[in-house]
């Protein structure tokens, strides 16, 4: 078994860079000081995020695969976001010495079919040894003649929309952490509706969701979509619906209220998933198990609060056309009318559950 220790820097470089998409906006590539992009707009989206082992993933459950494919996936929706295409990819890998080279390798495989939906390219980065495993990406999109769209352009009378998957991720990481399901595990995660047989969870449903976590399958063209209809604010939602809603709406001084109605059959179907996992990790009083309040609350904790989904959040003037796979889930409202002071509600009320993933209250 050969382990990053027993290779030098530009052997294990000779193994991942091969693997790497090239891109269709990249002018020179892998091996010199830098790479060279083109920009035929005159102006590039960039924006970069960093996963750190045992923070963001873990390797008990998390194959350099799926890191790969999750970097991949949370960088190049943050481009997306913006209304750009998705073009290159810079990374960075810290590695500890004791790694399999299997392992990096597979990291490399990830972020190539990460990147292949939308053909963006992996252009470069670094390597170097350190304690434990930290994955550094900087994106840059090309906003192809548009105008970005920003956080703070919501304004009243807007509506509010959404694409992608809502729970899944938060659910999957519920059943891995109570070993409901093992990982590693290999399921589409989009596309289909969960089902679930009179309210009996099916297996493969639990596969998804946890294949949801692993590896998130954000609706990357979405984003292009939504600028080229009208958009008027838009963001990706990493850290829990109600927590990035609540930055469009401060980014914009509006308020976004959400239809409860609009998220009941997420909340319908991940409810069996709930009493499974809520079973297993003994909540509710003892000796009495969970009662239907405590999975509902779980449900909607997944829904309204999960991260790490990657679905994209946007606000559209009223009238709006909703390109596919965009669905209206509120509306934009004055800041302080008839409502509680709160940058986001739920049918007018402030939101039962916690807002969502902060990085340093977790």
């Amino acid at each position: 078994m050969t382990r990053v220790r027993d290779l030098s820097e530009d052997q294990i470089l000779d193994r991942i860079v091969p693997l790497l998409p090239r891109g269709g906006a990249t002018l020179l590539g892998p091996g010199d000081d830098a790479a060279v992009l083109a920009a035929p707009d005159g102006r590039f989206v960039v924006s970069t995020d960093v996963l750190v082992e045992d923070r963001h993933f873990r390797t008990r459950w998390s194959t350099g695969y799926d890191v790969g494919r999750r970097a991949a996936a949370q960088n190049l929706a943050d481009v997306a976001a913006m209304g750009a295409r998705p073009t290159a990819l810079v990374t960075s890998l810290v590695v500890p010495g004791d790694t399999e080279l299997d392992w990096v390798v597979g990291l490399a495989k990830g972020l190539a079919d990460g990147c292949a939906p939308v053909g963006a390219g992996a252009v470069g980065g670094d390597l170097a040894g350190g304690p434990c495993l930290v994955v550094a990406i900087t994106v840059h999109g090309d906003l192809e003649g548009r105008a970005p769209v920003l956080r703070s352009g919501a304004r009243p009378g807007d509506v509010v929309a959404h694409a992608g998957v809502r729970g899944w991720s938060a659910a999957g990481l519920a059943l891995l952490e109570s070993g409901l399901v093992p990982a590693p595990v290999d399921a589409p995660t989009t596309g289909v509706p969960l089902e679930v047989a009179d309210g009996v969870v099916l297996e493969d449903v639990w596969h998804r969701l946890v294949a949801a976590h692993l590896r998130p399958d954000p609706p990357l063209a979405a984003g292009v979509a939504a600028a080229q209809a009208g958009a008027t604010a838009m963001l990706d939602l990493s850290d829990g619906l109600l927590r990035d809603a609540a930055r469009v709406a401060r980014a914009s001084g509006v308020r976004l209220d959400l239809d409860p109605d609009a998220f009941a059959a997420d909340r319908a179907e991940l409810r069996p998933v709930a009493r499974a996992v809520a079973a297993a990790t003994g909540l509710g009083e003892p000796g009495w198990g969970p009662t239907p309040a405590d999975v509902d609350r779980l449900a909607d904790t997944w829904v309204w609060a999960g991260g790490e989904d990657h679905g994209l959040l946007a606000t559209f003037p009223a009238g709006t056309v909703l390109p596919a796979p965009w669905t209206a889930v509120g509306r934009v409202v004055e800041a302080g009318e008839t409502a509680p002071a709160a940058a986001v509600t739920v049918g007018g009320h402030a939101p039962a559950v916690s807002p969502g993933w902060d990085h340093f209250r977790a």
